[in-house]
């Protein structure tokens, strides 16, 4: 995840975890750059996600069409609700069915940032020719999709974690796993949106599914062996965030100040660290203060950095 990887779109690639189910794996994941998924079966598509702009998701989409022979696509699943995983909805072939957590849908019709994107990053994000697009049919709890014969069980884990919406895409025959943005591998998780208690029971419920392979929503594929140390990997970060956050309320201190006494000690090499800035505002909001403000946030995590937030995109 360092410098000089090459994070244009060139670098993505569809990958064929097994017979036809493929991850669309775009390095190095960081800022707006996601990992997006495909299953084929008798002659249609299921597809996890979409992408952050119009060129991101065309080459996904074409990539796809290569993969499948032009098989039609006939459902997308929206894992949550940000941007990276949703702006490209608008440019999936028509009658296309798009599903998503009823919590998603009502977070995508409020989002302000796809009409444009504020100055958080640079350089700020063009989208190119994308229009926002909600689920036509929402879950609550889970749902159940083919493609083909080939079943895909959409399973929401009951409560908020990296957001209210979160839904991962589990092919028990296959034993393949999107977990949208529950994982991010080898970069700085997000949950401003969601639960740092959530994001960690999401741990021990993602563990259960006892999956073989894994696609996080950001960075490397997991085998299945990898996964509990990855696991274990997140649980420290949590747990860390929770600890910091704690004492920063002891000592009277804001989000933005206790990060800037904080040692990140195993985490400092992780990608997007100035996540720590708006974990920290969930952390309190968790512990009981206010729901955090997303432009305080954002604006303390650029303010930690010394400068906007890089982007690829």
């Amino acid at each position: 995840m360092g410098a000089g990887t090459d994070t244009s779109p060139g670098a993505a690639a569809l990958r064929e975890i097994t017979d036809g189910v493929y991850a669309w794996v775009q390095p190095d994941g960081t800022w707006w750059i996601n990992n997006a998924g495909a299953v084929a079966g008798d002659g249609e598509v299921v597809l996890v996600d979409t992408c952050a702009t119009e060129r991101r998701t065309r080459l996904f989409l074409d990539a796809v069409a290569a993969a499948t022979g032009d098989a039609p696509v006939r459902v997308a699943v929206n894992t949550h609700q940000h941007g990276d995983h949703t702006y490209g909805n608008s440019l999936l072939p028509a009658g296309t069915l798009l599903i998503a957590h009823e919590a998603t849908r009502a977070a995508q019709l409020a989002d302000p940032v796809i009409d444009g994107c504020p100055p958080f990053w640079s350089p700020v994000p063009d989208w190119g020719a994308v229009t926002r697009r909600v689920a036509d049919v929402v879950l609550r709890t889970d749902l159940t999709v083919f493609a083909g014969s080939r079943r895909v069980d959409l399973a929401h884990p009951g409560f908020a974690a990296h957001t209210p919406g979160d839904v991962v895409a589990w092919l028990p025959g296959e034993r393949v796993l999107f977990t949208g943005d529950l994982l991010f591998h080898g970069l700085t998780p997000l949950v401003l949106m969601g639960s740092v208690e959530g994001a960690l029971r999401s741990l021990d419920w993602l563990a259960t599914f006892g999956a073989a392979h894994v696609v996080p929503g950001h960075g490397p594929l997991i085998p299945g062996a990898d996964l509990p140390g990855v696991l274990a990997q997140h649980e420290r970060y949590y747990r860390y965030v929770m600890d910091t956050a704690r004492d920063g309320l002891r000592d009277g201190l804001s989000p933005l100040d206790t990060a800037r006494r904080a040692d990140l000690g195993e985490f400092a090499d992780w990608a997007d660290a100035e996540r720590l800035v708006p974990n920290l505002h969930r952390a309190y909001a968790d512990l009981g203060h206010a729901e955090p403000d997303l432009a305080t946030a954002l604006t303390d995590a650029v303010t930690w950095r010394g400068g906007p937030m890089p982007t690829s995109v």
